[in-house]
């Protein structure tokens, strides 16, 4: 594999405080000729970058799955799903302003202006497509970027800005490698941070934002629900669920981390689940074979071990999994446990493991109810035949995104705002590039005529 180069602006160590202000100056310094150049050039310039990471899709699929474990197959496809986002924005970014109907004689219309100088901090599970729409939207609407991804995949995230940067000019993306320090340093200094990350990050980052007048945009923490309505195929419906919560080995924003099954299918539907989980294979990542990767690190790894083991001790009863596996590295056994309560720590906090945790309804009704109660309002997914249900979720389910009867998947461009500990402002989607401009009313009459 050849390895990419990457920015040689910051240390492998981590950017110095110094390091992080040059960073934004040389930002707040590219501005003014980035926001003047021709949105169609812009555009190109993000579709050069496109070109340029699906070119080397292997390498950072590589680098990525090195980094984290994930599977190697996925994480080059995480490397094609970033260009095509960079493709998807440099074609939604050409939107203009609007005119207005104003009085006769006068002209009135209303610009978007870029805010200046964005941070994008972006997460270590699926760097890719995350940087892609923050960077992609951000540029394409002429503001200039300081990137600092997460220190958990750091190598990868530094690569894929480093070839974003080689198609556009000095200055305009810069990339910081470090820790929270850095994360600080630049919410401290720029106009708006794009957040993906923890909830705890996020409420900090939204605080600071508050109290210098700066924009934030947070994506965080999800404990998605999944309800399986009566009448659903037993095998399908585990098929979902076990899709939705050991991909990854459950390290996606929107894994599925909370199963509500209807009583009639509860029971079968876990047999079903419990054979797919047992058949999961640990193992070489890069093995085609290989159908379950490792934790990114034994902190994830404490946090899993910490909730199931919460979980059997106030009663919840293990169906398979529920320990470390033998293997070199970070790995948890896929672990299917039942009985759960909903003041347990796997149907309440951010689990971020191949763990699912269910629990039997009476009803629809109850099974919703519950679905319904969480802190987090990241996203929701529903199994069903029953029109009137599918209907009655998308209504009442408080969270951005309900998915019917499929648990990972939609157009793209879907815009979401997330709600409660998941976050604020749309972190994805063409509305996003709204939050990353400014309005400007412009009133425009003819000077009076001499008389």
């Amino acid at each position: 594999m050849t390895t990419l180069s990457r920015p040689t602006t910051t240390s492998d160590l981590g950017a110095s405080q110094r390091e992080v202000a040059e960073a934004v100056d040389h930002a707040r310094r590219a501005t003014t000729a980035w926001r003047h150049t021709a949105p169609a050039e812009r555009a190109a310039a993000l579709r050069n970058a496109a070109d340029l990471v699906r070119d080397h899709a292997d390498e950072l699929g590589e680098e990525l799955c090195a980094t984290t474990g994930r599977l190697l197959r996925e994480s080059r496809e995480s490397a094609v799903v970033a260009a095509s986002l960079l493709d998807e924005v440099a074609v939604t970014g050409l939107a203009g302003g609007r005119s207005l109907a104003g009085a006769a004689g006068s002209v009135d219309w209303v610009r978007r202006e870029p805010r200046g100088v964005v941070g994008v901090l972006t997460p270590w599970n699926d760097p890719f497509p995350a940087a892609a729409g923050l960077l992609g939207a951000a540029l394409v609407t002429g503001n200039t970027v300081v990137h600092k991804p997460s220190e958990r995949s750091m190598a990868p995230g530094l690569s894929l800005a480093h070839l974003i940067q080689e198609c556009l000019p000095e200055g305009v993306l810069s990339s910081v490698a470090g820790d929270a320090e850095v994360g600080r340093a630049i919410v401290d200094t720029v106009d708006v941070v794009c957040h993906i990350g923890s909830s705890a990050a996020g409420r900090e980052i939204r605080t600071v934002c508050a109290a210098r007048g700066a924009k934030a945009l947070t994506e965080n923490g999800g404990k998605d629900a999944l309800l399986v309505d009566a009448g659903v195929d037993p095998r399908w419906a585990a098929q979902q669920i076990a899709t939705g919560a050991f991909t990854n080995a459950g390290q996606l924003c929107t894994s599925v981390e909370r199963v509500y099954l209807h009583e009639e299918v509860a029971e079968a539907v876990t047999r079903e689940l419990v054979a797919l989980a047992e058949a999961l294979r640990p193992g070489d990542p890069r093995d085609d074979s290989t159908t379950l990767c490792r934790l990114v690190d034994e902190a994830q790894l404490d946090v899993v071990a910490a909730h199931v083991a919460d979980a059997v001790e106030r009663g919840a009863r293990v169906r398979c999994g529920a320990k470390r596996l033998e293997l070199d590295g970070a790995w948890w056994a896929p672990t299917v446990l039942d009985r759960c309560r909903e003041d347990l720590d796997v149907m309440t906090e951010e689990t971020f493991g191949p763990v699912a945790a269910l629990t039997t309804v009476r009803s629809w009704e109850d099974g919703l109810a519950q679905a319904s109660v969480s802190r987090y309002g990241l996203a929701a997914t529903v199994l069903t035949p029953d029109t009137r249900h599918a209907l009655q979720a998308i209504e009442e389910l408080p969270v951005g995104t309900v998915k019917v009867n499929a648990v990972f998947g939609g157009a793209p461009g879907g815009s979401a705002d997330p709600r409660g500990d998941s976050g604020a402002g749309r972190g994805y989607g063409p509305d996003l590039l709204d939050e990353l401009v400014a309005l400007k009313a412009v009133h425009w009459e003819p000077v009076p005529q001499s008389s």
